[in-house]
Parts: C-alpha cells; structure tokens; sequence
C-alpha cells in the first residue's frame, strides 16, 4: 500500500468553551476561511490532524470540537439528539464570532452536518460530507462492533490500548503520529496503570438513537447549498469485506441534495482521514470550496 507522510506545517492550538452549561474541548487552527469539522460517533477532534496538515490550513481557519460526551468535552448523563449536538455546534460559532461558515463532518459528523444545514442555512456557504449516506450497509452495526467495543473496554496500560487498535483489521496497518495522536486523545490512564477510553458509552449509545430518529432524505432535500459529498470505498476490515459506505448509496446521497457533488478518495471509512486519504481530501475541500462553478463529479 503506498502511503503519503502528512508533514507538520499548520499552526493547531487546542481550546475549551464555555458553551451552555458544556465545557467544549476543540482544535483551532490558524487560517482564513472558517471551516468547521465534526467527527465521527465515536471519534474525537484530534482525528482530524492529518487533513489539517495536510493542506486545510491555513487556507481555512479549522474549528474542530470533541461533540459532548467524547474525549476532552463533557459528558452530561443525557441530551444527545441531533438538536443538542448541533445547538453545541452554534453556540460555539457563535462564542467564537464566526457568522457563517464552511461545514464538513465525518460519519456520524456528516449527518449533523446535513442537520445543521437543514436547519441553520444561513449560517454555512458550503457543506461537505464524509462518508455519510441516506442507506447503511445492513451489517453497519456489526462493522462497527471491533471500533465500538474499546468505549467499554479497561486494558492493562495505554500502550495496550494502542495496541489493540493498530493491530485492528479496520486500520489496514496504517498508524503513523497523526493516528496515534487521535486515539491517544481519548485515553484516560488509571491510578492503578491501566487505561481506557474517556469517551462515554452511554453518549455513544444515546448519539445513535438521536441519529436514527431523525428523517434524513427529507433533511437532505432542504440543504441547497453547494454540497460535496466524499466517499472511500476500501475494505473496512479484511481483503473482501465490503467498504461502510458503498459507493451506490453516497453517490444516490450526492444526487438527493439541491447542488450535490461526488469525489472517491482513498482509505476505508476510518483510513480516509490519514496519509492518501488526508492529503486527496484536503485538495478536494480547498477546490470545492473555492470554485464558482458546479462540478458534477472529481474522481480521485
């Protein structure tokens, strides 16, 4: 497998907000354009790095919160609707000053994107989406099992922890800094030694309720903006698995919108967001985000 190394060239400061009653972790990386970046369910800000570095920045200034309930931000017992979450969205945008912006989310950060521009048009001029489509695979759940299990999982020290998840089928034996750093970021060490993740279970749990109650072709119908939707269609997991976004349903996805538009980039549904798949994607956002013109589909 070839692989690009993401050089460290961006200025990424890390910040907290006091946003309601929610302590909100979040990256903030020097830039013009503000683009605001929201993670997958169960993932953290710090996922995002390589695609920071590799390009997003300083062309854009790169907003990229924990959402409630993961990693660094709080973890409220409950108030994990696809309302909560984009109100904590907001009200950051609004604690930082910033009127409108660029939006892009991953997975599960992909649907609040489209839920936040559905129902917050004003406040975004371009809306990416990630790997995130109207149709799952029948089996999602299933295939999010081995990432979802280390949420309730104690292990014997943070090195094991790591360790469980480098040898995960799902990387496909990628792990540089950048993906250390990101899982690393929701690791929490015990007096005793051990460790596990700071990210709540229940929040995880209580997320994927909010996202399933929600009508998502009908939210996707009322986003007009100019729309790219970003697919990776590698294994997630062995030689043979199928991708957790097939290319059918984003692309489907992509048409349902007002201005909807399609690019493949390389990776898996996690792998995407690190070396190949960072470096095509952060060309991607900068040309679609710039251009006056519809494009109806860029192929990597």
């Amino acid at each position: 497998m070839s692989t690009t190394a993401v050089r460290q060239n961006a200025t990424v400061m890390e910040r907290r907000a006091r946003i309601g009653d929610l302590d909100l972790f979040y990256l903030d990386a020097a830039g013009d354009t503000p683009l605001v970046l929201l993670h997958g369910l169960s993932a953290n800000a710090s996922s995002f790095t390589a695609l920071i570095h590799a390009g997003l920045a300083p062309t854009f200034r790169v907003i990229a919160p924990d959402l409630r309930g993961r990693a660094r931000s709080d973890k409220p017992a409950f108030g994990y609707t696809m309302a909560d979450h984009a109100a904590d969205v907001i009200g950051l945008m609004d604690h930082l000053g910033i009127d409108q912006a660029v939006l892009a989310g991953h997975s599960f950060g992909g649907y609040l994107a489209i839920y936040l521009a559905a129902h917050f048009a004003d406040r975004f001029s371009r809306v990416i989406v990630i790997d995130a489509a109207i149709n799952s695979h029948p089996r999602v759940g299933e295939m999010l099992k081995p990432s979802l299990e280390r949420l309730g999982r104690t292990v014997a020290s943070p090195e094991a922890y790591l360790s469980s998840i480098q040898t995960a089928a799902y990387m496909n034996g990628i792990w540089d800094a950048h993906v250390d750093a990101y899982f690393r970021a929701e690791l929490v060490q015990n007096p005793d030694g051990t460790a596990q993740s700071a990210t709540s279970a229940s929040a995880i749990g209580q997320a994927m309720y909010g996202l399933a109650c929600e009508p998502w072709l009908h939210l996707v119908q009322q986003v007009k903006h100019p729309t790219l939707m970003i697919n990776a269609v590698e294994p997630y997991g062995p030689p043979g698995t199928p991708p957790l976004m097939e290319e059918t349903w984003a692309r489907a996805t992509a048409n349902a919108f007002g201005d909807g538009h399609y690019v493949k980039v390389p990776g898996n549904h996690i792998t995407m967001l690190f070396t190949d798949g960072a470096v095509a994607m952060a060309k991607e956002i900068a040309a679609f985000s710039s251009s006056s013109a519809s494009v109806s589909e860029r192929r990597i």
